[in-house]
């Protein structure tokens, strides 16, 4: 009977870096990504009996991982004979972070970008969404936005606003009235030329007709929500 090969660590490291380089378009591109010189990933890629092979020792290996913002130990798990339905999506990529303002400040914010200093905001939320403008977050307070049925922004969600973003028929909209100091998140309808906002809770009162009187700040382009 023949006998099972039992793969050492140079082989499970060699298995996995593989795993990693067929989730990019080309070898040279996963190396700029890994910190490394393509023609090393090449040999670090080689067969077992092929000459000039080079094994992943244990720096390299870490520093890999560091690279790539894997685990420390990673490459050198063995994958499981089981199969599974979980699959490497790539390293992680940060998005850009934006403040997270309230009704008041997003109220300010369409008098002036800066109409408050933004070291004093304490909470930034990340995404990465295209914003084509400025952009903020907002903590949606009340239950105007929540509806039974189709979307639905329930209140303690977060939007993000790109005030770069022209507003269309459809769109959830930041708005800042003349005569309020807050700005309010509603839909925004456009009706025959004449422009609404409108609750998606059918249980709020009726559509606030747009004439003059309010400046939309901002379109929605991103919802988020935290359960802890």
């Amino acid at each position: 009977m023949k006998k099972e090969h039992i793969p050492n660590l140079f082989e499970i490291r060699s298995a996995k870096l593989k795993e990693l380089a067929d989730g990019y378009e080309t070898q040279k591109k996963f190396a700029e990504k890994a910190g490394l010189d393509p023609t090393v990933v090449s040999r670090m890629l080689y067969p077992v009996d092929k000459p000039n092979r080079r094994n992943i020792g244990e720096k390299a290996a870490r520093e890999i991982e560091a690279a790539l913002n894997l685990p420390i130990g990673w490459l050198d798990n063995q994958d499981p004979k089981e199969p599974s339905n979980v699959s490497y999506a790539g390293p992680y990529i940060p998005g850009k972070k934006y403040p997270v303002l309230s009704s008041v400040q997003a109220g300010a914010w369409s008098e002036a970008i800066e109409a408050y200093t933004l070291d004093e905001i304490s909470e930034w939320l990340e995404s990465d969404a295209h914003i084509q403008g400025n952009a903020f977050w907002l903590k949606v307070e009340g239950e105007s936005m929540t509806a039974p049925a189709g979307i639905s922004v329930p209140e303690g969600s977060f939007v993000l606003f790109d005030t770069g973003r022209d507003p269309v028929n459809g769109s959830l909209v930041i708005a800042k009235l003349v005569d309020d100091n807050e700005a309010t998140f509603k839909k925004l309808i456009i009706d025959t030329g004449k422009k609404y906002l409108k609750a998606l809770n059918p249980a709020w009162p009726p559509m606030i007709p747009i004439n003059g009187n309010c400046k939309i700040i901002g379109v929605g382009v991103e919802t988020k929500m935290r359960l802890i």
